[in-house]
């Protein structure tokens, strides 16, 4: 009995899904729903292997603990703390964030306590030596994402300029006024650096230009955005912007947690994507070089003619702006919107070919769900590559709907006229597009509030299946019945 709870089938099926989903659903697929699976199955695997290390009959102790243990680390930015240290001591290098919305997974706990209780079979050997290294594994080998640099401070040293680079080993310097950098090795960077630390060393938000007190700029707090002065600091006017939706688009492309369902982040401030400090370099000719630091998205660069630039990291550390994440991308970062639009024109397909037929419709609706979820297997082949995404959708959910009405034609669960088809096939096909097109115009700027792209997919949505399934309606669904004269 001491074994049962660690090898129930229900514990090794979780055992397996931490696995597969912390080493590939999440790089394959990041997002709300694959957190949240981590802590659903987590919450299954952590109890019984804790009861292993508890005396005996301190299943339930185990159970309240793990329990408990949870909600602080995921409430408290102590906790979060704490649990990060101590991650890393076991499984290497780690980072723990509080995230209250984690606690949408704490009914797993009761679904483990009735794993319990029906854990009465005494496992096989066999089934032990597998299930509990297993569940161990699982456990501690939780797959850890490498450092991403951040730009935290910017200087000017000598003829030289300097961006600090938090989660590197090298920071980055230029030599000629900010058009080309290159990695610098600083032996003096620790890893262990903490916030508060990073905080201290950080420079200026505002700064003149040497020899003329005239000309200032100043960073915004909380914002991509830098204000110039001509008059000494009495008044200010905009230099250089990133608009907030393309900030959250750069959340998406950049930070190191995912974004929720409602397109938030949520990491380190001290590493956001923020101007957070900038640098005046004085040049001869009486010119001069204004560079900023942006966190994740790396730098922003004023060149002597005033013009801006941003520059992201290579692949080797060094920055460059060939390398800066597109503000514009039609198609860019909303892989799961676009999941979210092939599924919603699936189930109108399935609404227009159901309405008006009611002895028909579970049977439609019911195959239609089953399209669905094979659709849903294909979208993630999509997912991440832009405008591909939707493509890839459209023709899943298209082939899915002619094998679901050839199916149904050899059945003869369901008698339907080409026109009923040819309507409910356009009614999920204007849906999904309806859906997926505000995003998709949000990640090229327009709109430029995700808040907005959501009002209207909504609004879109809603008008392409309400549409679709008034012309169904007006369609007779059944072809011409024949009748036998008695």
């Amino acid at each position: 009995m001491k074994y049962a709870w660690s090898c129930h089938p229900v514990t090794v099926v979780a055992v397996i899904v931490l696995l597969v989903n912390d080493h590939l659903l999440k790089q394959a697929w990041p997002g709300f729903l694959t957190g949240k699976l981590s802590d659903v199955a987590g919450l299954l695997v952590a109890p019984p292997l804790l009861a292993l290390v508890l005396r005996r009959r301190a299943d339930l102790v185990a159970l309240l603990l793990t329990g408990g243990v949870f909600a602080v680390v995921k409430c408290t930015e102590t906790g979060a703390e704490v649990a990060s240290q101590a991650w890393t001591l076991v499984a290497g290098p780690s980072r723990v964030l509080a995230d209250p919305t984690d606690l949408l997974a704490l009914p797993a706990l009761a679904l483990a306590w009735w794993v319990r209780r029906h854990a009465d079979t005494v496992p096989t050997r066999s089934r032990i030596v597998f299930a509990i290294p297993l569940a161990t594994l699982a456990v501690t080998a939780t797959s850890i994402a490498p450092p991403i640099p951040a730009v935290e401070d910017v200087r000017v040293e000598g003829k030289g300029i300097v961006a600090i680079v938090h989660g590197s080993a090298a920071d980055n310097v230029s030599f000629d006024g900010g058009r080309t950098w290159s990695a610098r090795r600083d032996e003096s960077k620790g890893p262990g650096r903490s916030a508060a630390s990073r905080r201290e060393i950080l420079g200026q938000s505002t700064a003149c230009v040497p020899g003329r007190a005239q000309r200032c700029y100043r960073i915004v707090k909380g914002l991509m955005k830098v204000e110039q002065s001509d008059d000494g600091g009495v008044s200010w006017q905009p230099s250089w912007e990133v608009s907030g939706g393309r900030v959250a688009l750069l959340e998406r492309a950049l930070a190191p947690e995912p974004f929720d369902l409602l397109g938030r982040a949520s990491y380190d401030p001290v590493i956001s994507i923020a101007s957070v400090v900038l640098a005046v370099q004085d040049l001869p000719g009486g010119q001069h070089v204004v560079v900023v630091a942006n966190g994740l998205d790396g730098v922003a660069v004023r060149d002597p003619a005033g013009t801006w630039r941003r520059l992201g990291f290579t692949a080797a550390g060094s920055l460059s702006e060939a390398d800066a994440t597109p503000l514009d991308r039609f198609g860019s970062h909303v892989g799961e919107e676009t999941a979210v639009a092939v599924l919603a024109g699936l189930g109108a397909f399935a609404l227009a070919l159901g309405v008006g037929t009611p002895r028909r419709a579970v049977a439609v609706t019911v195959a239609c769900v089953l399209a669905a979820c094979g659709c849903a297997t294909l979208l993630p082949l999509g997912a991440g590559v832009g405008t591909w995404a939707l493509l890839m959708g459209l023709l899943g959910m298209m082939a899915l709907a002619v094998t679901l009405i050839v199916l149904l034609a050899i059945t003869g669960a369901v008698g339907l006229t080409v026109r009923r088809l040819t309507v409910a096939f356009g009614t999920g096909v204007f849906t999904a597009l309806g859906v997926a097109l505000p995003f998709h115009g949000w990640s090229a700027g327009w709109p430029d509030r995700y808040g907005t792209a959501v009002g209207l997919a909504v609004l879109f949505g809603l008008a392409a299946a309400t549409a679709g399934c008034v012309a169904a309606l007006r369609v007779k669904g059944a072809g011409p019945r024949t009748t036998t004269a008695t």
